[in-house]
């Protein structure tokens, strides 16, 4: 981990390591953010490739390189092969994000499309690597690319020494095993906490089993940079079940109410995988002590995905409510209502009317209202206050 520090600290930012007084107050501890969405390709990930990349030989070099990922790992590598002028293949799946594939492009890579998950693009980038002899670079399995993963907790540790608990997002594992492993060397007592999606849940089941699981669960997640579908037995066995204390999880709204918080709160703009950390700190009772780091792994959300996460974000926190009900059908029944919800202050930002829906009657219509409130207070007066208008409340 040292001698990774010394080769990829000309090319990777010394993240901010930021305290937190929002969280700090809400979580009961001293919250600190270790900023890896500010790093260069907008991610951790760009430790370990550089790491990587510096290691191979002139031969492995001329060779080229292929590596397979959703997006964060692929830009690492990208970026990384073009300023050491090797050339770069990246496999990554058919439902990537569009930022994240643009971005590796950018970087100079040459991008092929496989497979709905990381599972299926890591077995086509094997396959390619055998077939065109081009040197894999594992997204995790690899004692370079953990070692660059773990250069956030040297950086961590040397900016404050007394840190009692760490929590880390998991996906393949390479970012927990090269934390881990750095935390439990200098500082044992520390607790180290990993998160995963409950869409793709499998090393945490395999954490809390002590055994890779033989049903696989998988399901759609925001957290597309967490999303490793088949835990990887190397990885377990060497790392988290060694290093790790303790695997939670998180779901959807929890990581879309964390990615908001984080924006409002802290004007960091986050992914669902970086998100993950602050989500599972929110949502659990953990043991955190007196000085705890949330590491935000990462900064690329697809723009195509984050008003909704935003919507759904604020709906958790009672900031956006739909309103619906049933009025007759005659001028001036609208205008009774927005006026009702103005005067409470709610700001009407969508309104649609249905004449012909099963439970609307003749000479009736049902209007639904989504509205701009302040909390989940606000709501209920709003709701009160519509009720008391005498009109059927959906």
């Amino acid at each position: 981990m040292e001698e990774a520090r010394k080769v990829v600290s000309d090319v990777v930012k010394n993240t901010t390591l930021d305290h937190s007084s929002y969280f700090s107050k809400h979580l009961s501890c001293e919250l600190y953010l270790k900023r890896e969405n500010e790093q260069r390709t907008g991610s951790f990930k760009m430790r370990g490739a550089t790491n990587k990349m510096h290691s191979l030989s002139a031969e492995e070099k001329q060779r080229g390189v292929i590596a397979s990922s959703a997006g964060n790992h692929a830009q690492g590598v990208a970026l990384s092969a073009s300023l050491a002028g090797v050339k770069c293949v990246i496999v990554m799946p058919e439902n990537a994000p569009i930022v994240k594939v643009k971005a590796t492009k950018d970087y100079g890579a040459e991008v092929i499309f496989h497979g709905s998950y990381y599972d299926e693009a890591s077995e086509k980038a094997t396959q390619l690597a055998k077939e065109k002899g081009y040197v894999r670079i594992h997204a995790f399995e690899d004692p370079y690319i953990i070692a660059g993963q773990g250069t956030i907790a040297l950086e961590i540790l040397e900016a404050m020494s007394d840190l009692d608990s760490i929590v880390v997002p998991i996906g393949g594992g390479g970012l927990i095993a090269g934390i881990a492993t750095v935390i439990k060397a200098k500082k044992p007592k520390c607790r180290v906490i990993g998160v995963q999606a409950e869409n793709v849940n499998n090393m945490a089941v395999a954490f809390h089993e002590k055994a890779i699981p033989k049903t696989l669960r998988v399901s759609p997640t925001i957290a597309d940079g967490i999303s490793v579908k088949t835990p990887s037995k190397y990885m377990y066995e060497n790392y988290i079940s060694k290093l790790v204390d303790d695997v939670v999880t998180v779901s959807e709204d929890d990581i879309a109410e964390a990615i908001v918080t984080l924006l409002e709160r802290t004007k960091a703009v986050v992914e669902g995988s970086g998100a993950a950390s602050i989500a599972a700190m929110l949502k659990h009772k953990l043991n955190l002590g007196k000085n705890s780091c949330a590491v935000l792994s990462g900064g690329n959300i697809d723009l195509n995905l984050i008003e909704k996460i935003i919507d759904r974000g604020l709906s958790r926190h009672g900031r956006i409510v739909q309103i619906s009900v049933i009025v007759g059908d005659v001028p001036g029944a609208l205008s009774r209502l927005t006026d009702c919800i103005a005067n409470l202050r709610g700001n009407v930002l969508e309104v649609s009317h249905d004449r012909i829906g099963k439970d609307v009657a003749l000479m009736e219509t049902r209007i639904d209202f989504t509205i701009e409130t302040s909390s989940f207070e606000h709501v209920e007066k709003i709701r009160a206050a519509v009720a008391a208008l005498g009109v059927k409340m959906i």
